[in-house]
């Protein structure tokens, strides 16, 4: 399936994707891919938070910020695969029985299913700024991940 597929996918039937995905056997090469578009997608949700804050300082131009958003970006990849690990541990003491790159698919294809979500609660920080809409797209988008996530990662310790 296209990651776009998946993504619609993710939000009707999220065991469907996670078997399809395991179905296509293991490889690191997908698994990294999966994560690589949740943090892109996850960068450019932050573009325009990084124009409104640049223009709110009187900065000529955003691209130090997005810079340093980028680099925020990648410094991340350690904490996901963290929270793999972990996720896969604490299945395990609940009577799991999946394995380590199950978890990380899981994880990762959650992740991308979330991405539109991240993008609209990029929007909302810019154009609305903080207050009670943000609040409450991030608490959407947090209860989405943990539906999405929490689904895939029960289909993968069967």
């Amino acid at each position: 399936m296209a990651v776009t597929s998946d993504i619609v996918e993710s939000w009707r039937q999220p065991r469907l994707v996670l078997r399809q995905h395991l179905g296509r056997g293991k490889s690191e090469a997908f698994a990294f891919s999966l994560l690589f578009v949740f943090l892109l997608l996850a960068f450019v949700a932050q573009w325009p938070v990084a124009a409104r804050e640049a223009f709110a300082a009187g900065e000529p131009s955003a691209l130090p910020r997005m810079l340093a958003l980028g680099f925020a970006v990648l410094a991340t990849i350690p904490f996901w695969y963290a929270l793999a690990a972990a996720s896969r541990l604490l299945a395990r003491v609940m009577g799991g029985k999946g394995g380590w790159y199950g978890a990380r698919i899981a994880l990762f294809a959650a992740l991308v299913g979330i991405s539109p979500l991240m993008l609209l609660q990029g929007l909302v920080a810019a154009i609305v700024g903080p207050g009670a809409g943000l609040v409450a797209m991030r608490v959407v988008v947090g209860l989405g991940f943990l539906y999405i996530w929490t689904s895939m990662m029960i289909e993968a310790e069967r």
